[in-house]
C-alpha cells in the first residue's frame, strides 16, 4: 500500500523540525443540549467563546445492503447523541489525514456524521451558515482534521463539518450493480449523495444552532472543491444552498465505461472497478451485488489501495443521475443545470510543493553533523524546482479557476470571484527552509481560515505565531465570512474584488502588505506550454515531461494534444514509461522516490 505523498511529507517536515508542540486546549464542559431529527447532541465549550457539537449523524449506516445505495435519511429526536471517543471516518488508508490513528485500513462504514461549530448562545437562527467538505482526493481524510471553532466565533458564521464515503465506498459503478450496460440502475456517485444529504440535514436542523437555512455556503479545498463543483453541477443539490467557494479544487469527471474500465481498456484510468474486482478474485462476469456488498472494508480497501495508481482514479463519475452524463466541467457551462449563485475560486501560489518537497529527485538530504540529529533537506536545483512549480502550479489554477469560472459565466452566473493564495513567510531553519522548499504550498491557507494550525506538529512552522501570520488571518477570515454573508468577498481595508471576467481575467492576490492586491497574470494553457518549449532551466526529457503533466495532471485531460505539441517534438517520448523510470531509479539508489526520514 502506497501513503499519500502530502502527508508523509508533512509527517517527516514535523518530525525533522518539531522542537515543541501545541499542546490540545483542555477538556471543555459540557453547556446546552438540543434536539435535532436524529437525536439530542450537547456542546462542549470552544476557544473564544464557541460552542462545538460533535458526531451527529445525519444518515443512517450505508452498511450492508446500503453499501452502493443512496444514503438513508435518519429520524431518531429521542436518543441521546454520544461523543465518540474516537475520530469518526469513512474506510480509508493510514495517512495524515486520518489524524496519526494506528492501522494500514482505517474507519467504519458507519461513518456518516457531521460537526457543528457556533459562536456562543448563537439562537437568532440568522447567521450565515458554512459546510465544509473535506480533502483528501476523495480517498481519505475526516472532519475531525478541522477546527473552525475560533472562525465560527470572529466571523459569527455556524460552520458544519461533515464526512463522505471515500474511494471504492464513495464513488464505483459495476454490472453487478448498475446492469450490464452501467445505465439499467445508473447510481453511482455515492460520496456526493452523502454530501446531499448533509446538505438536507442541514436545512432541516440548522436554525435549532442560529443558522439560516435560506443563507447556506458550501466550501471545501482539493477533493472538497472538485466536490463543490460536482454540487454546482449536480441537479441533486438544487435549492440547498446559496454560495460556494472551491479552494484548490478541479472539474475531472469519468464516464461510467472508464470508472468501469473492462479489461483496462482505458490505460490511463487505473483503479477501475473491473481491476478490482479481479484483485479480489472474482470473475467480473459471473459475480453478483450480494457477494460484492459482503466483502469485508478492509478486503475492498486493500484490493483498491494495492493497485497503481499513476494515472486517473475514479472518483467523480458521469452516472446521468447524480453527474451530468456530458461530465462536470461542461455541466458547469450548461444553463440547464446552472444554480446562479455566488462562486468563489482559487488555489496556492506553490500548489505542487506538497508533492515534490520531498522528491529525491528535486531535494538533496545530508546528515552534516550527526545522523542522531534531524536531516538537513536542501533543493538541488533551484531553477528547476522554481520553473517546475510555477508551471505546475499555474496549470493547476487554470483548471481549478479560469476554466471552470469562464463556464460558469457562460452558464449565466454574474457573481464570480478569484483568488490566488500567496503568503509564504513560515520561519526557515538550519535544517529545512520552509519559505523555499513549501511556500504557498497546497492546503496552507486552510490553517488561516479556521485561525489555528493543522497538521500536527509540522503546523506551528506553516501557521506561526508572528504578526504576519495574523496579518493573513484577517486577511482570509474577513474575506470567507464577507462571502457567506453578502455573496461577495471582502479585504479588511475595504478595497474593491472585482467579479471575474473571462475576457480580462484576473485574480485577488492574497498575501500581506504591498503584496496583497489584483492581479492580471493569468497567463492561458498556450502561453505556458510556450514558456516550457523556451526554458532553459529544463532538459528536453524534463520539458517533455512538464508538458505531459500540463496537459494531464488537473481538469479534463488532453492526451492527444502531447503528441502534436511544437510538431511532435515529444512524440517519441512516453511519459508515464520514462516517469516509471525515473521513479525506478529512485527507488534502487535511495530505496524511495521520498525521503522517509
Amino acid at each position: 500500500m502506497r501513503n499519500d505523498v502530502s502527508s508523509r511529507l508533512l509527517a517527516i517536515l514535523g518530525m525533522l523540525c518539531c522542537t515543541a508542540c501545541t499542546m490540545p486546549d483542555p477538556e471543555p464542559e459540557k453547556r446546552i443540549s438540543l434536539s435535532t431529527s436524529s437525536g439530542v447532541v450537547s456542546a462542549e465549550s470552544g476557544p473564544e467563546g464557541s460552542l462545538i457539537f460533535r458526531d451527529i449523524p445525519f444518515a443512517q449506516p450505508p452498511e450492508g445492503a446500503r453499501r452502493w445505495a443512496a444514503p438513508v435519511g435518519l429520524y431518531t429526536p429521542e436518543q441521546m447523541i454520544p461523543t465518540k471517543p474516537e475520530p469518526v471516518m469513512c474506510p480509508q488508508p493510514q495517512s495524515m489525514a486520518s489524524g496519526g490513528a494506528e492501522g494500514d485500513y482505517l474507519g467504519s462504514e458507519d461513518c456518516l456524521y457531521l460537526d457543528i461549530y457556533t459562536p456562543a448562545k448563537a439562537t437568532a437562527s440568522d447567521l450565515p451558515v458554512m459546510l465544509w467538505i473535506h480533502g483528501g482526493s476523495n480517498v481519505t481524510g475526516h472532519k475531525g482534521t478541522y477546527d473552525f471553532s475560533r472562525f465560527a466565533a470572529r466571523e459569527q458564521v455556524v460552520v458544519v463539518v461533515t464526512n463522505y464515503r471515500l474511494g471504492p465506498f464513495g464513488w464505483f459503478v459495476h454490472p453487478a450493480l448498475n446492469g450490464a450496460d452501467l445505465r439499467t440502475t445508473p447510481l453511482a456517485n455515492f460520496g456526493t449523495l452523502d454530501m446531499v444529504e448533509a446538505l438536507r440535514w442541514t436545512q432541516r436542523n440548522i436554525t435549532l444552532f442560529g443558522g439560516d437555512r435560506e443563507n447556506v455556503t458550501i466550501f471545501g479545498e482539493s477533493a472538497g472543491g472538485r466536490n463543490v463543483f460536482s454540487l454546482l453541477a449536480s441537479p441533486a443539490s438544487d435549492g440547498l444552498f446559496h454560495r460556494a467557494i472551491a479552494q484548490s479544487g478541479h472539474v475531472r469527471s469519468l464516464t461510467a465505461g472508464e470508472a468501469y474500465n473492462a479489461e483496462r481498456e482505458y490505460p490511463m484510468v487505473d483503479r477501475g472497478s473491473w481491476e478490482v474486482v479481479q484483485e479480489l478474485g472474482f470473475s467480473n462476469a459471473a459475480v453478483d451485488a450480494e457477494a460484492l456488498r459482503a466483502v469485508s472494508k478492509d478486503d475492498l480497501l486493500a484490493a483498491y489501495f494495492e493497485l497503481d495508481e499513476d494515472h486517473i482514479q475514479p472518483a467523480v463519475i458521469r452516472d446521468g443521475v447524480v453527474i451530468p452524463e456530458e461530465g462536470v466541467l461542461a455541466a458547469l457551462a450548461d444553463p440547464r443545470y446552472a444554480k446562479n449563485v455566488p462562486v468563489m475560486a482559487g488555489t496556492t501560489r506553490d500548489e505542487v510543493t506538497l508533492w515534490l518537497g520531498l522528491s529525491r529527485y528535486f531535494v538533496d538530504v545530508s546528515y552534516p553533523l550527526s545522523k542522531a540529529l534531524p536531516a538537513k533537506i536542501r533543493i538541488k536545483d533551484p531553477a528547476l524546482y522554481a520553473f517546475w512549480v510555477d508551471m505546475r502550479s499555474r496549470g493547476w489554477k487554470l483548471g481549478a479557476v479560469d476554466d471552470p469560472l469562464s463556464g460558469m459565466r457562460e452558464a449565466g452566473y454574474t457573481d464570480l470571484y478569484a483568488y490566488r493564495y500567496d503568503w509564504d513567510e513560515q520561519p526557515d531553519n538550519y535544517f529545512v527552509p520552509f519559505s523555499k522548499i513549501l511556500g504557498a504550498a497546497h492546503a496552507s491557507e486552510i490553517a488561516f481560515i479556521m485561525g489555528a494550525p493543522m497538521y500536527g506538529a509540522i503546523g506551528d512552522y506553516m501557521y506561526p505565531n508572528t504578526d504576519s501570520a495574523a496579518e493573513m488571518t484577517e486577511i482570509m477570515m474577513t474575506a470567507w465570512g464577507a462571502f457567506a454573508r453578502d455573496g461577495a468577498p471582502r479585504l479588511p481595508d475595504g478595497r474593491d474584488w472585482p467579479r471575474y471576467d473571462p475576457e480580462t481575467p484576473s485574480f485577488m492576490r492574497l498575501d500581506v502588505g504591498g503584496q496583497l492586491g489584483l492581479s492580471g497574470d493569468v497567463p492561458g494553457r498556450d502561453e505556458l506550454l510556450s514558456l516550457v518549449a523556451g526554458s532553459d532551466a529544463v532538459s528536453e526529457l524534463e520539458r517533455c515531461l512538464l508538458v505531459w503533466e500540463l496537459l494531464t495532471a488537473v481538469g479534463v485531460p488532453s492526451y492527444d494534444v502531447y503528441g502534436t505539441w511544437e510538431d511532435g517534438r515529444c512524440a517519441t517520448v512516453d511519459a508515464p514509461v520514462e516517469k516509471r523510470r525515473i521513479r525506478e531509479a529512485l527507488e534502487a539508489e535511495y530505496g524511495s522516490v521520498y525521503f522517509s526520514g
